[in-house]
């Protein structure tokens, strides 16, 4: 059996320890599981959704063999080189604000590590965390019945040698202050849970909770120049001006509003 301790630069995760500072019994996080190995944590937890888990579960996958991304790209790291890790909510406001929980997740990943890397992290309209235009991880949910499962990708001490494209990166890349995937874990499941708190009580509307300013703050795709390649197949290019209070990237394309709700959207350098 191979020793989780063999590289000592990726130690692993302390699930017991994870667990009893992030689950309490009146917080959103129910169950916090660590597995050694994962085909996909949003597929875990997708299943655990339709066997009636309840809100607050999370999954952490210490390797990640077949993880998906958007438009079924796929999302694998080495063992303990990243942080993959998926959670389960039961939203109680209306399912218009539902669109606003993937831009949480992006600022719940933000806020907190460009405090911890001191690096410059922002976000792409609407699921990519990134350091320059780099990406550093990725965001995907999916909508289970009367659930949403938000999974998180994070590249951690990913080497150039590691990375599945050139345009990746790694906090360890980027030269962060920390490579502790612990201490990262904790504090974007804290800011999750902060900002999901103030959406529910705010009835989804995220920008009287403040979530909506948060997360214009942090967009790198707003004043930009960016194509979008949309469901159809359609695509707009044109610049990007604001994300309204759906949560929707609106583009200046010659001229004229254009509303996008999903897509992907490429920065146009």
């Amino acid at each position: 059996m191979t020793s989780p301790w063999r590289d000592l630069e990726r130690p692993p995760l302390r699930g017991d320890a994870v667990r009893r500072a992030l689950v309490s019994g009146d917080g959103l996080w129910t169950d916090v599981r660590v597995v050694e190995s994962s085909p996909s944590t949003n597929a875990d937890v997708v299943a655990a959704a339709r066997a009636g888990a309840p809100e607050g579960l999370v999954v952490v996958a210490e390797s990640q063999t077949a993880g998906r991304g958007r438009r079924t790209r796929s999302w694998t790291t080495p063992p303990r080189a990243g942080l993959t890790f998926s959670v389960l909510l039961r939203p109680t406001f209306p399912a218009a604000g539902w669109g606003w929980l993937p831009l949480l997740a992006g600022v719940a990943v933000a806020t907190p590590l460009t405090k911890l890397s001191d690096l410059d992290i922002r976000l792409k309209w609407p699921n990519d965390v990134l350091v320059g235009e780099r990406k550093l991880g990725g965001i995907l949910t999916e909508v289970v019945g009367t659930g949403v499962v938000v999974g998180i990708g994070l590249n951690v001490s990913l080497r150039d040698d590691e990375l599945p494209v050139p345009t990746a990166t790694s906090l360890a890349i980027e030269g962060s202050v920390v490579v502790d995937r612990d201490p990262v874990l904790r504090a974007v499941l804290r800011e999750f849970e902060r900002r999901y708190v103030d959406l529910t009580r705010a009835s989804g509307d995220a920008d009287a909770c403040g979530l909506a300013a948060a997360y214009r703050a942090a967009c790198a795709t707003l004043g930009r120049e960016v194509r979008a390649e949309l469901p159809g197949p359609r695509v707009l290019q044109g610049t990007a001006i604001e994300v309204d209070s759906d949560g929707r990237l609106v583009l200046d394309v010659a001229g004229d509003r254009e509303t996008v709700a999903a897509g992907d959207v490429v920065h146009i350098r």
